[in-house]
């Protein structure tokens, strides 16, 4: 899909069309879900977030500025959808464990199934063959959005930089510095 086309979409949006986005749908479920699995890196959760993902660029079409390159903006909302859900997993998450320090202290003893500690040898042995998913998740998340979006949503670099607010020489940079790192598992 085209920048013109997809401008035109979104202003048939506004309207209450719902056709065009069927459209963007069919032609970016893969970029969005891969774009928020960079961050995430979790099947269900990513899931979950690129469904939501459409329905908010439905809610916000009239907030679309034509021109500014669909991809980038896509994209931005995707990542900041994805940081969003992390950041209230791990307040709850904190919350959650500061609730569970509050009953070990009352357990009596001060023991709780939380201080075993189950040794398993397969986690200790050394793997080497690495699946790509775990190649990636061995990259930053900076760096995993970076190769999602040049090589998954095949944007420039130019645009890449402007989705992310940085300039073209970061993203350049953590490009190369994720390439190199994925080879060290033997990825191309």
């Amino acid at each position: 899909m085209t920048d013109s086309e997809f401008d035109e979409g979104m202003y048939r949006m506004r309207s209450g069309d719902r056709e065009p986005l069927k459209t963007i749908y069919q032609d970016y479920i893969g970029f969005i879900y891969s774009t928020v699995f960079s961050v995430v890196g979790n099947k269900e959760n990513a899931e979950d977030i690129t469904a939501d993902f459409f329905i908010k660029i439905w809610e916000q079409a009239d907030k679309y500025k034509p021109g500014t390159g669909h991809k980038a903006w896509m994209s931005r909302i995707a990542h900041n959808m994805a940081v969003d859900f992390l950041r209230k997993r791990k307040r709850e998450t904190l919350t959650d464990e500061m609730e569970s320090a509050s009953d070990e202290d009352n357990t009596k003893g001060g023991k709780s199934i939380y201080d075993t500690q189950v040794v398993n040898p397969v986690e200790d042995e050394v793997v080497s063959d690495m699946t790509l998913q775990q190649a990636l998740q061995s990259l930053s998340e900076d760096e995993r959005v970076v190769i999602n979006m040049k090589i998954m949503g095949d944007m420039t670099f130019k645009s890449i930089a402007q989705a992310m607010g940085l300039s073209m020489g970061t993203v350049t940079w953590r490009y190369q510095s994720a390439l190199r790192k994925l080879r060290k598992y033997g990825y191309e």
